[in-house]
């Protein structure tokens, strides 16, 4: 039983890894998609209760072959797709880090054998954002390095690609990106430099009376530095080589409907191997040996049978978003309806942990882009009109009025309150600042532009 849940829970890729153990561990086991072919043996074990059992998995073998058959339709690709698809995966290789970045452009640059230690030293104390983590002094105090030859070494650094790597803070690395840019005597210089906080909290008002400028040449000095990258580092993240690979696909078939499919590229077809009836016929075997292999049939067995279940399940309840989720289909994310598991878990007749544990770390495919599984599954509301409304198209909903609305003139959360109720969506204020948070949009009052 636990066997099965790990299976019914695993993602297709950590799913396959688990078959290949299994299939190292169990040698009646053997692989289709691999295509070995073996020699069928036309002598029939001798014990009656072993032929039974083998008939039970002959049948079983059956089904899953037309299992397998009749879900690689939607998924098969041609000769010519799939020579794309592996041409693009014997192109890809592994990312290279910050760190790497830098020591490269260290082993090339004029520094001597002594600077370039410190260089290393240097570059080993920084993060993945592209920041120093420790102070100079502290370095000088640690290491015994002079202070001034730390401060030469960091300097080369600071003028690395990408720009503004190894400042020690987000002032510094604005400040060296500007200076790239000839910006070092300007405006933005000196609000990066003095008011930064002030900026953060969007006081262009205040910083204006202490520069002695307009509020207008503050504004737009804060839309330069908003072009600049606050942690340069990031471009060489690791989010970057992430790939998923959905387990459902859902497509457009051609009627006006959808037609779904499970993704079984990286699921191997399995089945029993034939090659244990010459074993098992050899009368010189010892009860040891037939036990032994027996077990591992049974093993086997349920191997297969928790696979098929997985999928099956799988399918069934993609299938159930799909119906439910229609116009989610039809019109993207905007049209998305409430829908929760238990809803899904009496339609097919399992316990809602099931859904839970099925759909976890599941991906679908859809005309509108690769979605987690559980991005279909969410609470809502019943507009005026009592039509269901998830809350993720109430969050849509409430980005679009801020995308439009006047930058001079934002709207506060009562308004946003009053606008939504417009729509027919009736929610709290403290419900539109929650969702404003959770969509990253600051306050009126930091988003007023001047």
């Amino acid at each position: 039983m636990q066997q099965s849940l790990l299976i019914l829970q695993a993602p297709t890729l950590e799913l396959r890894q688990l078959i290949q153990q299994e299939l190292s561990a169990n040698p009646t086991l053997e692989d289709l998609t691999e295509e070995i072919s073996l020699e069928e043996t036309t002598q029939d074990p001798e014990d009656d209760e072993f032929e039974e059992e083998f008939a039970a998995l002959s049948q079983l073998d059956d089904e899953w072959r037309d299992y397998m058959a009749q879900s690689r339709s939607v998924s098969a690709r041609s000769a010519e797709e799939e020579e794309k698809r592996q041409f693009l995966l014997d192109s890809l290789v592994d990312p290279i880090t910050l760190q790497e970045h830098l020591l490269e452009q260290l082993g090339t640059s004029e520094l001597n054998a002594d600077d370039r230690k410190i260089g290393e030293l240097l570059i080993g104390n920084i993060d993945d954002a592209g920041f120093l983590q420790v102070s100079l002094e502290d370095l000088c105090f640690s290491s015994g390095i002079p202070l001034p030859e730390l401060t030469k070494v960091k300097q080369v650094i600071n003028s690395f690609h990408p720009i503004g790597v190894g400042a020690e803070d987000l002032a510094e690395c604005l400040s060296i990106q500007l200076d790239r840019l000839g910006k070092q005597h300007s405006l933005e210089s000196r609000i990066v430099s003095n008011h930064l906080d002030d900026l953060a909290k969007k006081r262009y008002p205040l910083i204006a009376r202490k520069l002695g400028v307009s509020t207008e040449q503050v504004s737009r000095a804060a839309d330069f530095i908003a072009t600049l990258e606050p942690k340069p580092g990031r471009i060489f993240g690791s989010d970057l080589s992430r790939y998923i690979t959905p387990d459902v696909i859902i497509e457009r078939n051609g009627e006006g409907g959808y037609r779904i499919g499970l993704n079984n590229d990286q699921v191997p077809h399995l089945r029993i191997s034939n090659t244990y009836k010459d074993i098992m016929s050899q009368s010189g075997n010892k009860t040891e040996v037939r036990d032994y292999i027996r077990d591992k049939i049974r093993n086997g067995k349920f191997l297969i049978r928790s696979i098929h279940q997985r999928q099956d399940t799988i399918r069934r309840i993609s299938e159930q978003i799909a119906g439910r989720q229609c116009d989610f289909l039809d019109g993207g994310p905007a049209c998305l309806k409430p829908m929760n598991m238990a809803q899904i878990a009496d339609a097919i007749g399992v316990h809602e942990t099931t859904v839970s544990r099925a759909i976890a770390g599941k991906y679908i495919a859809t005309p509108h882009g690769v979605f987690e599984m559980k991005y279909f599954f969410t609470p809502g509301y019943q507009t005026e009109s009592g039509e269901s409304m998830s809350n993720t198209s109430v969050k849509g909903a409430l980005a679009e009025l801020v995308r439009n609305e006047d930058p001079t003139k934002p709207y506060s959360d009562q308004k946003l309150v009053a606008l939504l109720k417009d729509q027919g969506i009736n929610i709290a204020r403290r419900t539109v600042a929650k969702y404003r948070d959770e969509l990253n949009i600051l306050p009126s009052n930091m988003r007023k532009s001047y």
